[in-house]
């Protein structure tokens, strides 16, 4: 005789529903781990909605001006700044050696404005006048850096190598004079190749 399945958890409790009160928690709990966009803030109350909908069988588009309540309180008590956020993100970014380029079009798919980041690409430029860097420059090296190109790839692959370097440079985003300066550079002992 075959034995009965047990219920789990999902059939034996059913799907509270989508409250205010609930989007609040989401939101607070998500901005408590994340550093976030309002876009972003935005998708994840929608997603969270949309999933708890699919499991009640109730339509998502009801809830879409408690979320926007919800997001433009959380703007306007400073929880969520887009500026904020893409000053602090740019800074990882170039950090980790992202290039102009490429940190736009992964501010964008955050859901950041397009003003907003040549703004801040245009604070940093004025930034690195004033203190004699380049950012762009300092990004590159970072990037060849960290993935080990040019002048901090193995002395003796480095030169056969050399096309495939300038070529990872340029998918990244920076310029080829900028990718062949990087390159082409000598480093000191103790920031080139380490084995």
């Amino acid at each position: 005789m075959p034995r009965e399945a047990k219920p789990t958890l999902r059939e034996t409790k059913p799907t509270p529903p989508v409250t205010a009160a609930y989007l609040e928690r989401v939101a607070l709990q998500y901005l408590e781990r994340y550093s976030a966009s309002v876009a972003m803030l935005r998708q994840t109350m929608e997603r969270r909605v949309a999933k708890r909908c699919r499991l009640r069988g109730e339509d998502p588009a009801a809830f879409a001006e408690t979320i926007a309540a919800i997001v433009e309180r959380a703007r306007s008590s400073g929880l969520v700044d887009d500026a904020r956020f893409t000053a602090a993100r740019a800074a990882t970014l170039r950090r980790r050696g992202a290039s102009a380029r490429g940190l736009s079009a992964k501010l964008a798919a955050k859901g950041v404005d397009r003003t907003l980041i040549a703004e801040t690409l245009e604070t940093e430029r004025d930034r690195g006048e004033e203190q004699g860097t380049n950012a762009e420059e300092d990004a590159a090296r970072a990037y060849a850096k960290r993935r080990r190109l040019g002048p901090f790839r193995r002395p003796d692959l480095r030169a056969a190598h050399r096309d495939k370097d300038l070529a990872s440079l340029a998918r990244a985003g920076f310029s080829y004079g900028l990718a062949k300066t990087i390159v082409d550079e000598e480093v000191t002992a103790e920031e080139g190749f380490h084995r």
